[in-house]
């Protein structure tokens, strides 16, 4: 039947009804036999047995994607900054940011406000002594982010000019806390003013040096005080701050960033929802963002429910080293690169980028010490499961593509997309133990794939 056998095989079947059709499959499997690699393609004439059908229908359109990519530690700054040479941190920058099909195509970063708990210590823009306060932010100041992180984004930046940037503070400096201290505690309610001023200032400071901070998340997992650093926020302090202090203070300074609540977990979509309902906070508020460590990814689609007119972001999601690749794959394919955007997410970002091979740089008492970058830097640079969990979505869906509908097979979660440029792509898992052979149909055409048991592939055409 002139089928060209590989590990896994797309084929094309034509009829009268239908054109040639020019794809690519690439496909990364649990054994890791295949990495984001691109498979043979085969023509393919007279009937296949019956068969799984994706059915993807371009004209029913959902939302437009801003990107897919990670988080930017300072951690991870200071490893390709520090443990790299020149020319393999070059060579590693246009492999994960270029947006070429040479490249990874990485599209959307997020960084830390301050320290968070993958620095290798904690501090603020703002650290006095103890006693003191800064209220003018006279002593406020960004050099510790100058060392490592802001000339790695300028770096970034000079290769994809048009990624997105997402700011998120994991606490307020101490002073302005109940407890005066840089872990859990709270925001004082007399320093509601002056730390919407740390956000200008943090964000004027980066702009002077090229680096335009498209959102940000008022504060990192509100409702965890045991990182180090972190803060607690209640909803209706956040709400508080917005109406009140942020978006007057953004509004006041011309600032175009977007506000994002929440930015936690998926078993409090009340918690957004709640501030979305205070009209006086939602003027300035773009949307909410979620983290899956508790909860459904469906909960996306409820906060969506409530206020269709505000985005969703997926901003956080690590894996360990003590997990399996393959399991870990399949997992975070389905419910994070799929599930998210199928819950009306703009985004879906994996923490973190990088770390070296003890799971360092992290902060002591409430730093993460088993989180497994997308790359190890150690002797050489290894690709982790993350890499490629992300890869399978930035490398085809690049910012301004729109997703739309298809269909979901038992055993086959899937998302669909259209490019800017045209190019249809779906993204799919096989949950299955044994090898799955599904069709991709439009209503002109027609594909025949074949994933491995527990693979992930994605499809261009």
């Amino acid at each position: 039947m002139g089928l060209i056998v590989a590990t896994a095989m797309v084929v094309t079947r034509e009829s009268p009804a239908t054109e040639n059709l020019a794809y690519d499959f690439w496909v990364t499997t649990g054994d890791r036999s295949a990495l984001l690699q691109k498979q043979m393609t085969a023509a393919f004439s007279g009937d296949v047995r019956e068969v799984q059908t994706i059915l993807v229908e371009p004209e029913k359109t959902f939302q437009t994607m801003d990107g897919f990519g990670y988080a930017l530690t300072g951690g991870s700054a200071w490893l390709i900054r520090q443990k790299l040479s020149d020319r393999q941190r070059t060579s590693l920058l246009k492999e994960l940011f270029a947006p070429t099909d040479d490249g990874l195509g990485v599209s959307y970063l997020r960084i830390s406000i301050g320290a968070s708990d993958l620095n290798d210590h904690v501090f603020t823009y703002d650290d006095v002594a103890d006693g003191q306060t800064d209220f003018r932010l006279d002593k406020f100041s960004i050099a510790k982010d100058d060392a490592d992180v802001i000339p790695l984004l300028q770096e970034i930046l000079a290769i994809n000019p048009k990624i997105r940037i997402m700011g998120s503070p994991w606490s307020a400096p101490a002073w302005m806390k109940t407890n005066n201290s840089l872990k859990g505690g709270s925001l004082k309610s007399g320093c509601y003013e002056v730390f919407a001023s740390y956000f200008v200032q943090y964000i004027q400071e980066m702009q002077k040096r090229g680096i335009p901070i498209d959102a940000i998340t008022i504060q990192n997992e509100p409702e965890n005080p045991k990182n180090n650093p972190s803060m607690v926020m209640t909803a209706a302090e956040q709400a508080t701050f917005v109406k009140s202090f942020l978006g007057p203070a953004f509004e006041k300074s011309g600032i175009k960033t977007k506000i994002i609540v929440f930015d936690h977990n998926c078993d409090h979509p009340e918690y957004p929802i709640s501030i979305l309902n205070d009209a006086a906070a939602k003027k300035y508020i773009d949307g909410s963002a979620f983290h899956l460590y508790l909860g459904e990814i469906e909960a996306l689609s409820a906060t969506h429910a409530a206020h269709p007119d505000r985005n969703i972001y997926f901003t956080e999601q690590w894996t360990s080293p003590h997990s399996r690749f393959g399991t870990d794959l399949t997992w975070h394919v389905k419910n994070l690169m799929i599930g998210a955007p199928r819950n009306w997410s703009r985004n879906v970002l994996e923490w973190n980028l990088a770390a070296d091979p003890q799971y360092q740089p992290h902060t002591s008492n409430g730093g993460c010490d088993s989180c497994l970058g997308a790359i190890t830097i150690g002797d050489s640079v290894t690709r982790n499961v993350s890499y490629y969990i992300v890869g399978h979505a930035s490398k085809f869906v690049p910012p301004g593509s729109v997703r739309i509908d298809s269909s979901v097979p038992d055993g086959l979660p899937n998302v669909a997309y259209r490019t800017p440029g045209g190019k249809l792509v779906v993204l799919v898992a096989n949950e299955a133990r044994a090898p799955k052979t599904f069709k991709v149909r439009t209503s002109k055409k027609e594909i025949t794939a074949t994933l491995p048991a527990g693979a992930v592939g994605t499809i261009r055409w």
